[in-house]
């Protein structure tokens, strides 16, 4: 993809200090030091005391090829400061796995090891991926340290949901590091492709009232539509982001405008349509709402009850009609002939690209933090993307448009 090749040159030589805490994920850490030294990066090691315990410094001495760093009193170099050696070398910190007590060490300033005291010393941007038990990642406190961090400007790598090693189910896996690699190569990367390029990005459910208190929605969670809009502010661009329901925390730095029917939806899309120059239509839009909103709320009287429904305003469509210069990337969530209903779908719509999935299929769903799509243009079938995050999709797809809206049409003059 865009940042593919050259993203792995613009790695070599870079000064990476890889963090590891007192976590069983640690063992993660080590195919990340691998991937990160066979890309040519100059891995340095921080171990707390507690990371130790789960595995041994001698692994990854192995393969970083670099004595690891452990205690902040282990001075080996007279004529220097290590911490401060370190500190002052890294391009990048990640911290792999990052337990709830060097969160908390780190939204505090506390600095009473050898990696906390480093990150302090250090102005190099830091990559945070939490792993710990699910209740633990949700407690107030912890949410608490991490939007501390993210106000920073520290960037957070959310946890997957799985089978943790507690037993529990839930929340709290530390990603995998194939993906923290492909997220330590942006970091890494000067190439904002998206630089100077406004997007536009719906995301959520939509919800239509029946009554004060209930309405029609969907399942969708957002998670896909902030994933795009985390990615294309980490390629450079300026984002607006028109969410309908969701409980996600928004990116640092996009501006958020939360609303929550079709209609309030479209209204702020057209309102900032002509001036963006990429649009992406990952909302979940109600197809349709209540003929009429009761004022108050409804009581429970015969055993049936007859709702009249009219059909919502198509926000895809309208914004393809209305498009001169725009790069439309709109959405299709099918169960079936996804390929016919995607293909009919990115014409009568005007869309430049086409997301297709089947919601049937396991990990493709809604809800969920992985996704298996497909992306169609005129010609058709682009590529077929295996499970993989969302955010992974995210990348994917901005990429292919970033290399697209640099492509000049036909018969403009550069």
């Amino acid at each position: 993809m865009f940042l593919k090749g050259r993203g792995l040159l613009i790695m070599k030589g870079k000064t990476v200090i890889l963090g590891i805490t007192g976590g069983i994920a640690a063992y993660k850490a080590a195919t990340l030091c691998s991937k990160l030294a066979q890309a040519g990066v100059n891995v340095r090691v921080i171990m707390t005391a507690s990371a130790t315990k789960f595995v041994q410094p001698l692994t990854f001495q192995t393969l970083s090829r670099h004595p690891v760093a452990i205690d902040t009193f282990d001075e080996r170099d007279p004529s220097s400061v290590q911490h401060i050696d370190l500190a002052d070398a890294a391009d990048l910190i990640i911290i792999a796995p990052a337990t709830a007590n060097v969160i908390g060490k780190l939204a505090n300033g506390i600095a009473d090891d050898m990696l906390t005291t480093t990150v302090l010393a250090s102005m190099a941007p830091v990559l945070v991926a939490p792993a710990m038990n699910v209740h633990m990642y949700d407690h107030p406190a912890v949410q608490h340290n991490l939007a501390i961090l993210q106000a920073r400007g520290v960037h957070i790598f959310d946890p997957g949901e799985g089978q943790l090693a507690c037993g529990y189910v839930g929340k709290g896996r530390m990603a995998e590091p194939e993906e923290l690699f492909e997220r330590i190569k942006e970091l890494l990367s000067d190439q904002q492709p998206l630089q100077g390029k406004r997007v536009l990005i719906t995301a959520g459910g939509t919800i239509e009232r029946i009554d004060p208190v209930r309405y029609l929605t969907n399942d969708s969670s957002g998670k896909m539509g902030y994933a795009f809009a985390e990615v294309a502010k980490s390629l450079g661009a300026e984002v607006t982001l028109i969410s309908g329901r969701t409980t996600l925390k928004p990116p640092i730095g996009v501006e958020v405008i939360h609303v929550e029917s079709a209609q309030q939806m479209l209204d702020e899309a057209l309102a900032r349509f002509d001036n963006v120059d990429i649009v992406i239509k990952a909302a979940a839009v109600s197809d349709y709402r209540p003929a009429e909103i009761a004022t108050n709320k409804m009581k429970k009287s015969d055993d049936h009850l007859e709702l009249q429904l009219v059909k919502n305003p198509d926000i895809l469509q309208l914004l393809g009609e209305r498009k001169t210069t725009q790069f439309i990337v709109g959405f299709a969530a099918e169960t079936e002939h996804m390929e016919q209903y995607a293909m009919d779908k990115l014409r009568r719509k005007r869309c430049d690209l086409l997301v297709a999935n089947n919601v049937t299929l396991p990990g493709a769903g809604f809800g969920g933090d992985t996704n298996i799509v497909s992306l169609f243009d005129e010609q058709g079938l682009v590529v077929s993307l295996p499970l993989m995050d969302k955010r992974q999709v995210a990348r994917h797809v901005m990429e292919l448009v970033a290399k697209r809206i640099a492509i000049p049409k036909p018969g403009i003059m550069e």
